[in-house]
């Protein structure tokens, strides 16, 4: 399927780009983000994660994981490096060509932010998926965030009347790109509907992490964040994924 956005204005060749994704995993999400944001055209192929990968797939990425893609003839896999390799091809308004100290630093800040999301908060969402009654939903939220009010909270130090992204941007940044998949499933997991997360989180983030809960609600307004997401579907899957675990454990 090939899915067609506006052309690079950065003035160089239009790449030639084949994303290899699933739309429900919120890793592959990240390169879709940067994507859309580089406004690159690209061809899309959809890789089935409830299946053994097929073997051509295994000869593009041996890992058989998602994204991958194939930029002029040459493969780049691991979401992380993905979506910096775009950033860093197709210089924007995601993240300055390193030739400055000022950049130099601005880069290591997302670096840091987007590795504290993953390393810090992510594990307590995963935790909250996994708690079996609403009583230790709720307790892996209060300790969710516990770490977003002490690791990430404190990162925000761009004065308020500046842009609602990191840095005080405008726009979306690498540390948006990085963090918007899982904070987008977050947030609409702790829907009631869904019975996955905590109905308690945005309102607890909101109360003891009001830049952190702002910047969240601004960021999962984006097009270039929801275009591929399908939130029921997210949800349903999500479901079944740790209802199998838990059964699986119980054996």
């Amino acid at each position: 399927m090939a899915t067609n956005g506006t052309h690079a204005t950065n003035g160089s060749k239009e790449p030639e780009i084949i994303l290899y994704t699933n739309h429900g995993c919120p890793w592959a999400h990240r390169a879709h983000i940067a994507i859309k944001e580089l406004g690159l055209n690209y061809e899309e192929k959809i890789i089935d994660l409830d299946r053994p990968r097929e073997p051509w797939y295994l000869e593009v990425n041996p890992r058989g994981l998602v994204p991958s893609i194939n930029y002029n003839g040459d493969i780049i896999t691991e979401s992380a490096v993905v979506t910096q390799f775009l950033a860093d091809a197709h210089p924007s308004h995601l993240l300055p060509p390193s030739n400055s100290e000022g950049a130099a630093l601005f880069r290591a800040r997302v670096a840091f932010f987007a590795d504290t999301f993953v390393s810090k908060a992510l594990p307590q969402i995963m935790a909250g998926q996994r708690a079996q009654d609403e009583a230790g939903k709720d307790e892996a939220a209060e300790a969710l965030v516990a770490v977003v009010a002490k690791e990430i909270e404190p990162l925000f130090t761009w004065d308020k009347a500046a842009g609602p992204y990191f840095g005080g941007n405008e726009r979306l940044t690498l540390a948006e790109a990085l963090t918007a998949p899982f904070v987008l499933r977050l947030l609409a997991l702790s829907k009631p509907e869904y019975e996955l997360l905590s109905t308690k989180i945005p309102a607890l983030l909101e109360e003891k992490t009001p830049r952190f809960h702002a910047w969240a609600q601004k960021l999962v307004q984006e097009e270039s964040v929801t275009y591929i997401f399908d939130e029921k579907k997210v949800a349903a899957r999500t479901k079944a994924r740790f209802a199998k675990m838990a059964a699986e454990k119980k054996l």
